[in-house]
């Protein structure tokens, strides 16, 4: 594996040198029901706060990411062309090959007592679910909110993982020193589709229960609508069931992103759906002819709907701060009108 040269920062840095974790790489593959068939690499991070690219259009510059690889096992994750970078194989490789970066909590506690840190908003699950299965091993992110708590960082997490239950407390603590965003993603209720899209994550019906528990806990949480999948989860009664079941839960918003497909999702995406859907794949073709994203009549259409759905189920306008796990540049992107962006799917 190549990771002792790779950049701080990750690949899309340039002229730098320092690797981005430690020689001493411990790999151990575990045959537990819970486990089977994933293969952890325990590495030492040389650096855990992360700068985002200055080319993204990403709202927040800064994020934190304990995890490379997910057990999500999402076809149309975006991250999979990342671990190229590892020399990882980024199709089923990205889904049973998983970078733990041990040294996590520890390191940002390092870097947040840096004179240099100004305290900028952190972003999590932004690359790979944060609070995936691996975590319900390693624990990290106890570590971590506990860091970003005791500087009073702020911060949000989008997730699917039901796992940030079990930091409940660790979230109401750090909201009361600063300004703290959580959101969850639920794209469609349809269990056939769940797991065949997103095998490895908890159902849709679990993820709402993670809303509504947030909810209960006197903690505002949004749901990212992501992504509408063309001619699979975009129809009218399938938008209508999810937006409604996102309203019963207590969602203070909802976003609604269209599928894109970027290098390395697009070719492993679209070999599912010629295994699965193959009368799908020249409608595809044509749809994304162009490039990653959908174009603008679906997208603008898809934003319309859901939003008129939300307005009638009740969703209200979200509080100050809720939503820091949606980026701004994909809020505009969903509206009427705006044309495509750099948009984060987990």
């Amino acid at each position: 594996m190549r990771w002792d040269n790779l950049g701080h920062g990750g690949p899309e840095a340039s002229g730098t040198t320092a690797a981005l974790f430690g020689a001493d790489v411990v790999t151990r593959t575990f045959d537990t029901p819970e486990f089977r068939g994933i293969t952890f690499h325990e590495v030492r991070a040389r650096s855990i706060i992360n700068r985002v690219p200055g080319a993204s259009r990403m709202p927040f510059e800064w994020t934190v990411n304990p995890y490379r690889g997910c057990s999500h096992a999402c076809v149309y994750c975006f991250a999979r062309r990342s671990h190229a970078y590892l020399d990882l194989d980024t199709g089923i490789g990205f889904d049973t090959q998983i970078v733990v970066k041990t040294n996590a909590d520890r390191l940002l506690r390092r870097e947040l007592a840096s004179p240099h840190w100004t305290g900028r908003h952190i972003a999590m699950g932004t690359n790979v679910d944060c609070y995936q299965r691996a975590e319900g091993r390693y624990r990290l992110m106890p570590g971590i909110l506990a860091a970003l708590r005791d500087f009073a960082n702020p911060f949000s997490i989008l997730t699917k993982g039901t796992l940030i239950l079990r930091d409940l407390d660790l979230i109401r603590s750090a909201r009361a020193v600063a300004e703290v965003g959580i959101s969850v993603s639920v794209a469609f209720l349809d269990e056939e589709l769940w797991r065949a899209v997103e095998s490895g994550a908890p159902a849709p019906e679990r993820r709402l229960d993670v809303v509504r528990t947030l909810t209960e806990h006197g903690i505002g949480c949004g749901v990212l609508m992501a992504p509408v999948i063309p001619f699979l989860s975009d129809g009218p009664d399938q938008l209508r069931a999810t937006v409604r079941a996102i309203a019963a839960a207590g969602a203070t918003s909802v976003t609604p992103l269209a599928l894109h497909l970027r290098p390395g999702a697009r070719e492993w995406f679209m070999a599912w759906l010629d295994r699965h859907h193959p009368g799908l794949v020249r409608h595809y073709e044509a749809l994304y002819a162009d490039g990653a994203y959908a174009p603008k009549w679906y997208q603008r259409r898809i934003t319309r709907q859901v939003h008129e759905l939300a307005a009638e189920y009740g969703i209200g306008p979200s509080r100050p701060g809720a939503h820091r796990a949606v980026p701004e540049s994909e809020r505009r992107a969903s509206e009427p009108g705006a044309g495509p962006t750099q948009l984060t799917l987990l």
